[in-house]
Formats: structure tokens, C-alpha cells, sequence
């Protein structure tokens, strides 16, 4: 036992001991040289679990287990001292209650509470199942869990952690805590897997919202609803449904969990009332009610953490979602929750493009999210990356005015040229994007206000800069390797148009032939090195080539009486 005042490694200082199990000590310590203080876990190297196995292997795989990991809600371990007798890990000293004690000295807790907390141990467990190996908690209990005294959660003790491995059929022995563990953790009934998270997930919720403990009689987890009629009937579904038997009926995920806990009134409309009732006087008890625990939580700090838990959960159900219109959908509440933050938009231009077309209706959809809040959004310094990727799903898969095999590109590009001002206007000049940008905005105004120049006569100088910017654009598309198939077709559909269209007008501004006819074969190299996937690409790329010779043409006419 190491010994109140002493130094560990000439660092650690021991405070005082905080925590004590069977296996291992805790200490409070004060890192002397940072002037922090870290929580010292000390595991003699002779001690044995009630299986009256050595337990040192096992600590130390639970620590650099720990040591990988990087999330909020999960402690840190920074060091790990192996001395004769001892190891001593140190890691964060978190300040707080375990829920357990909340439990055992103020018994249910409220339901608003249960289900934020809920959220945030969901989030947790499914960073853990999403880390790479997954990793399966398998302890999961009010004990386990930290409040601190802002109200977050630590999920504390990985000493039953395991990585999974598909290739197991089954864990070998049983683990974890009777009356919250899961079936298949006793041995023989399959595999832990996130099924098994999420089936202590719900009896620890059960537990917190009933008071009442599931390792004591009655021994059964009842409806929670015969212990308090007040609770939410879509919460008792969520938590029956975690508690089945057979991980198959269970949620498949804690991403799946969390979505319903975002939710949980849409099952119960009844409730869905009362609640917004209790919902309103509940800023006014809460303080009053935690201030004997120490935590400070403000019902702005929940608003703000459930809008942060759900715009977070749209977003990962929209990437996981099958269908685009699912992920459409997903985007469309995300952007709802927070009205000026890029994720949601940029997402949902991906899911409007997948069928390579941004139509009229989708169109509409995303201009009634983002118009309202436009002026306030383009206050955002991230709101330039999101007018540059606007503007080019504009340019290269906008639907309106396109009929049968008709091409519309000169819409395209009218419609796009606000979007790149956008860009250019609130953006960044060191973002990657600025200089084309520029180009896209330029190219579109040239297409915009060309036909009215030649009407007055007035169009006079105006193709060198644009035959410039044509060239610009072709540099900048060819050191871009991820571009799309789709967006380097249209370019070259749209240089050989304006060489066969304006030609005559190159010629008379300036530009040489052998300049446009370099060009001309340079388009023809990159347009025969596209691999196409889809059959409207391959349409663009024989429209390219069908092209070339009509084009080669419109230059040797122009340039023939030089």
C-alpha cells in the first residue's frame, strides 16, 4: 500500500486513498511538477479476482485498452509505472458522485434526467462499438458511471472490457454484474457483442428511473410504469425492448438507441402533453434539486446539449441510412436543430447528387431551409466552403429547364453564379477552393450577360478574359484528382462549346489558333482517359467526342483567311 506523502516515480505525490476494491487501490495524487492532481490506481502484482486467478494481465490490458481511447464522456490514462511489486496507473481524477450513491441517497431520479443521461452513455458505448477493433463495454451499471459536478457522465472501470472478435462463438466465462448483465455474458449463450451494452444500458436506465435495483427482490424488471403511472410510455418501450432476452429483439446498435431516446414521445402522446408542462417549471426545481450533489445544471446547458446530442444523431443516421431520401431526411431535421452549420448542408448536397440530377423539388427543399437564415448564416466563417459546393452541384447536376435530350447548361451556370459570388465574398482567400472559386463565378457571369453584350455591340474584349478562364479551370480540374467523372465531362463539354461557339470571337480578341488548338487536343487526351460509371457520364463523354471534329472545324473556319 503506498504510503500517505509519498512520491511515486518523483512525480505523483499520494494525497490520500479515494477508493478501494478487492484487487486494487485508489489515490487521490498531485502531479508535483504539472501542479494537477490524477486519480493513482495501485494493483500489487500477487493479487487474485474471487476465481483466485492473478488479475496483473488483466489490469494492464484494461489500461492500455483505455490509453487508445479519446472521447469526452471516457477517462484518460496517461502513464503506466511498473515497479517490483506494484503497477500504478495513473489517470484522471474525476470529480463526482456514481450514480449508484445519487440512487442510494435520493432514490429515482427524473425521468428528463434518466433519459439526457441515457443519451449520453448511448453515445459513449457507440463510440466504443464504432472504434476499430469494437469494443465491448459488458459492465455497464450505476456504479460504473461518474456525474460530475457539470452534469456530464464518466463511464469509469474497463476492468471487463474485451475487444470483439467476430471469429469467437462464444465468451469463455461469465462476466460482468448479476441483474444488470446480459444473458450471453454467463457463458454458452453466444457472443458479447453492442447488443450486450445495450441490454445493460436499459436495466441501468430502468434502474435509475424506478429506484428500484434490479439485484434485489423482486428479482425481475416489471413495466416501469407499475412503479410510477407518471413515466413516459415510450421510455418503458425503449427500456423492454433494450431488456429482451434475445439480443434479436433488442435495439441492434446504441446508434439505433440513441435515435429512439431522441424520440421517446413520439411513442407516447399521452404523456407528450404533461411533459412539456413539466418541461417548463423544470429550469426553476432542477438547481434546487442538485444543489445538495454539487452540480450546476441550467435547463440552457440540457436545451443545448440534447440540440448538440440530436444534430450529431441526424447526421450519423443520415451516413448510415440505405436510401438517399432517407438521408435526405436526416439532413432535413439536422438542419432544423442547428439552421447555419455546414455538416447538415454539405450532406444533404451529396444525397441530392447520388442520381447524378438536383431537381426543381429538391432545389426548393434546400432553399426553404437555408433562405430564412442566409444573412445570419453567411456571418459564419465556415459559410464560404458551403457556397463553393453549392454552387457546383448548380453547375453540374442542377435538373431545371433539361428536357429529353436536351442540355442545359447555360442555366446551370446562370443558377450557380450567386453561390460562387457567395463564396468569393465570405470566404477565406488560404481556402483551397477560393481560386476556383473565382473562375466558376467569372465563367457563369461571362454565359450570363454574354448575349445581352452582343446585342448592344459591347462584347468586344470580353472572350480573352473569359478563354483565359476556361483555360484556368481546365489546370485547376486536372491537379484535382478526386473530382467526380461527371464534373470533368461537363468541363470539357463546355470548353469544346465555347471554342465552336465563339471561335470567330477568339480570333478577333486575340487568342492565337495554335493556343486553341492545344487546348482541343488536350481535351481530347483527358476526355479518353475518364473511366465512366454511369450511363449519363458515358452519354456526356460520346457527346465530348462527337464534338471534336465539329469543333476543329469551327477553328479552321474562323482562322482559314489569316
Amino acid at each position: 500500500m503506498a504510503a500517505i506523502g509519498s512520491v511515486i516515480e518523483g512525480k505523483y505525490e499520494i494525497l490520500k486513498l479515494i477508493g478501494e476494491g478487492g484487487m486494487s487501490k485508489v489515490y487521490l495524487a498531485m502531479d508535483k511538477r504539472l501542479n494537477k492532481q490524477w486519480a493513482v490506481k495501485e494493483i500489487e502484482k500477487r493479487a487474485r479476482d474471487e476465481h483466485n486467478e492473478v488479475v496483473i494481465q488483466s489490469a494492464i490490458a484494461e489500461a492500455h485498452l483505455i490509453k487508445k481511447l479519446d472521447h469526452p464522456s471516457l477517462p484518460r490514462i496517461v502513464d503506466i509505472i511498473d515497479q517490483s511489486n506494484v503497477i500504478y496507473v495513473i489517470m484522471d481524477y474525476i470529480e463526482g458522485e456514481p450514480l449508484d450513491r445519487i440512487l442510494k441517497t435520493y432514490g429515482a431520479q427524473p425521468q428528463e434526467i434518466v433519459i439526457e443521461w441515457a443519451k449520453q452513455l448511448s453515445e459513449v458505448l457507440d463510440y466504443l462499438h464504432t472504434y476499430d477493433p469494437p469494443i465491448i463495454y459488458r459492465d455497464m451499471k450505476p456504479a460504473n458511471v461518474m456525474m460530475k459536478p457539470d452534469g456530464n457522465l464518466k463511464l469509469v472501470d474497463f476492468g471487463i472490457a474485451r475487444e470483439y472478435k467476430q471469429e469467437n462463438i462464444a465468451d469463455t466465462v461469465n462476466l460482468g454484474t448479476k441483474g444488470y448483465a446480459a444473458p450471453e455474458q454467463f457463458g454458452g449463450k453466444g457472443q458479447t457483442d453492442p447488443r450486450t451494452d445495450v441490454y445493460c444500458l436499459g436495466v441501468t436506465l430502468y434502474h435509475l428511473v424506478t429506484g428500484h435495483n434490479p439485484t434485489e427482490p423482486p428479482y425481475e424488471l416489471r413495466r416501469i410504469r407499475e412503479w410510477n403511472p407518471q413515466l413516459s410510455g415510450g421510455l418503458e418501450k425503449i427500456i423492454q425492448k433494450c431488456t429482451q432476452l434475445n439480443p434479436e429483439d433488442r435495439y441492434q446498435s446504441c446508434a439505433e438507441l440513441l435515435y429512439a431516446l431522441h424520440h421517446y414521445e413520439e411513442e407516447d402522446d399521452a404523456y407528450r402533453a404533461k411533459q412539456k408542462s413539466k418541461l417548463r417549471t423544470f429550469s426553476m426545481v432542477a438547481g434546487a434539486a442538485l444543489l445538495s450533489l454539487g452540480v450546476g445544471i441550467s435547463a440552457q446547458a440540457m436545451k443545448n446539449h440534447t440540440n448538440n446530442a440530436d444534430y450529431d444523431n441526424n447526421i450519423l443516421m443520415a451516413e448510415k441510412a440505405a436510401s438517399d431520401q432517407s438521408k435526405i431526411d436526416y439532413y432535413l431535421r439536422a438542419i432544423d436543430i442547428k439552421p447555419t452549420v455546414n455538416d447538415a448542408y454539405l450532406g444533404l448536397m451529396d444525397a441530392f447528387k447520388n442520381d447524378t440530377a438536383f431537381t426543381v423539388e429538391e432545389e426548393e427543399q434546400f432553399k426553404k431551409k437555408i433562405n430564412p437564415h442566409l444573412a445570419q448564416f453567411r456571418e459564419n466563417p465556415d459559410y464560404g466552403d458551403l457556397a463553393f459546393e453549392v454552387g457546383k452541384v448548380y453547375w453540374y447536376y442542377y435538373d431545371y429547364g433539361k428536357s429529353g435530350d436536351s442540355d442545359n447548361g447555360i442555366t446551370r451556370m446562370k443558377s450557380s453564379v450567386q453561390w460562387f459570388e457567395d463564396a468569393v465574398t465570405y470566404g477565406s482567400k488560404d481556402r483551397n477552393y477560393y481560386g476556383m472559386a473565382n473562375v466558376y463565378r467569372d465563367i457563369g457571369k461571362f454565359n450570363q450577360d454574354i448575349t445581352l453584350h452582343i446585342e448592344e455591340a459591347s462584347d468586344k474584349g470580353k472572350y480573352s478574359p473569359y478563354w483565359k478562364n476556361i483555360k484556368e479551370l481546365l489546370k485547376l480540374i486536372e491537379n484535382s484528382p478526386d473530382e467526380s467523372e461527371i464534373v470533368k465531362l461537363e468541363l470539357y463539354k463546355l470548353t469544346m462549346y465555347s471554342i465552336e461557339a465563339y471561335a470567330r470571337k477568339f480570333k478577333l480578341d486575340g487568342i492565337k489558333e495554335d493556343d486553341i488548338s492545344s487546348v482541343i487536343e488536350s481535351v481530347k487526351k483527358s476526355t479518353n482517359n475518364v473511366s465512366v460509371t454511369t450511363d449519363k457520364t458515358q452519354q456526356i463523354k460520346d457527346d465530348v467526342i462527337n464534338r471534336f471534329g465539329v469543333t476543329e472545324k469551327a477553328v479552321n473556319n474562323a482562322y482559314r483567311n489569316q
